[in-house]
């Protein structure tokens, strides 16, 4: 079940309107919202690991300690969930995307696309060109703090200019794709594009 946290809506601070998208509210919250149950992993250092598949030269599978030590950045940026609340000057710390290409095996000419997997069979799809925005993420930690579960330790993209559902919770493989395919939310319903200042929220 899509659980959705009610927040009370704060008004918009003084000079921010223009980093609001239409139909949006801020929040100083951040609320939890997700699609089955929040995974909890006992020895993360031993039984988590990522791993990339598809339109890549050959497969690859990062553990925990090999990921962690990979270049780490911090981004702050603010978040728009299809929900309608906006969060502000939100700080994140992870691997950029760009930068973690770097580390993987060379990408095949043929990828564009990439579909993110997560625990408990969760998908979402993006361009890898969106991905390649210096604010792209593969973060782990939040405000200074690793993620919690709720927020999808240990690990999570973070997806610039999109609604937050792109910013997948839980990551576990990346795949590279010559081509688009829908993620769990897209083949329900939400718009494919989820651009928050045209209002892509849902498919026509």
């Amino acid at each position: 079940m899509f659980d959705i946290f009610k927040q009370k809506h704060d008004r918009t601070p003084a000079g921010k309107e223009g980093r609001v998208p239409p139909g949006q509210y801020v929040t100083e919250k951040f609320p939890v919202l997700h699609y089955g149950s929040v995974p909890h992993y006992n020895d993360v250092e031993h039984t988590w690991d990522l791993r990339v598949w598809g339109e890549i030269e050959q497969p690859a599978r990062l553990s925990f300690a090999e990921f962690r030590a990979l270049p780490t950045v911090e981004v702050v940026t603010d978040i728009h969930c299809v929900t309608r609340w906006s969060k502000l000057d939100t700080r994140w710390e992870g691997v950029r995307f760009s930068e973690f290409l770097k580390h993987i095996p060379s990408l095949k000419p043929t990828a564009k696309y990439v579909l993110a997997h997560c625990e408990q069979g969760f998908t979402t799809n993006v361009p890898l060109e969106v991905l390649l925005h210096p604010d792209a993420l593969l973060a782990y930690k939040y405000e200074g703090e690793e993620l919690t579960p709720e927020h999808g330790y240990p690990l999570r993209l973070l997806t610039p200019g999109k609604y937050f559902w792109k910013s997948a919770k839980w990551l576990r493989g990346i795949e590279f794709l010559s081509h688009d395919k829908l993620g769990f939310w897209e083949r329900y319903g939400y718009n494919n594009n989820a651009d928050p200042w045209k209002e892509e929220r849902y498919a026509d």
